[in-house]
């Protein structure tokens, strides 16, 4: 009875959520599994999680197969398993990138312990932190090889507040992870970027951070 009130739970969440054995068995798949997956409930239920996701990790190793590690990676202790990112195979074909958040539910009648995975599309973030990543190595690449043509127009200096904004960004972060970091508002980093952008003369984040690494402000 507890785990039917669980899935029932689970259903209603606006999150992407299915809910696993120990061993992988797929017991519950909701709605808005069904709609960021493209896996209807019927085609999961009582199917490993390896099997539909085939998850691959950030570095590229397969993080779902059959031996799942979670519970153990974790040391079996539910306040500590971290959230972590899979790369993973939809019905329409294209694979995504997830955060996936884990709650562990322990029943005590039965004895059986479930795993509850929330799912968080973070596909366009991912790309966004490539794009960055191949920008920065591209400007690094172009100072070490002296290709950058002429001396950088004279800056105003920077704070030691935007030099941190800069670096934050140079991380690949996005505004809404470099606001939160730095615990200011999205506008109070809205304004930061204008100052920065005035001192650099630069037109965007993206500009202003190459020219900081350039300058070696950073």
């Amino acid at each position: 009875m507890l785990e039917k009130e669980l899935f029932a739970l689970m259903e209603g969440t606006s999150d992407a959520s299915f809910t696993v054995t120990e061993s992988g068995e797929i017991l519950a798949w909701n709605k808005a599994a069904e709609k960021l997956f493209g896996y209807s409930a019927e085609d999961v239920l009582h199917k490993s999680c390896y099997q539909v996701l085939e998850g691959v990790g950030a570095l590229g190793t397969h993080v779902c197969h059959e031996n799942c590690c979670v519970l153990e990676c974790a040391g079996g202790n539910a306040s500590t398993i971290p959230n972590f990112d899979l790369h993973v195979k939809t019905l329409s074909g294209p694979r995504i990138w997830v955060n996936i958040s884990t709650i562990v539910f322990d029943n005590k009648r039965t004895g059986r312990r479930l795993l509850i995975h929330l799912a968080h599309d973070i596909t366009g973030q991912k790309r966004s932190e490539e794009l960055v990543a191949k920008m920065l190595e591209l400007s690094r690449q172009l100072e070490t090889a002296g290709e950058s043509r002429g001396r950088p127009a004279p800056v105003a200096p920077l704070s030691d507040q935007e030099k941190h904004v800069l670096r934050i960004f140079a991380a690949g972060k996005d505004s809404s992870e470099v606001a939160r970091q730095l615990q200011i508002s999205t506008q109070t980093l809205r304004n930061h970027l204008h100052h920065i952008n005035q001192k650099l003369r630069t037109h965007n984040r993206l500009e202003a951070v190459m020219q900081a690494l350039q300058r070696k402000l950073i």
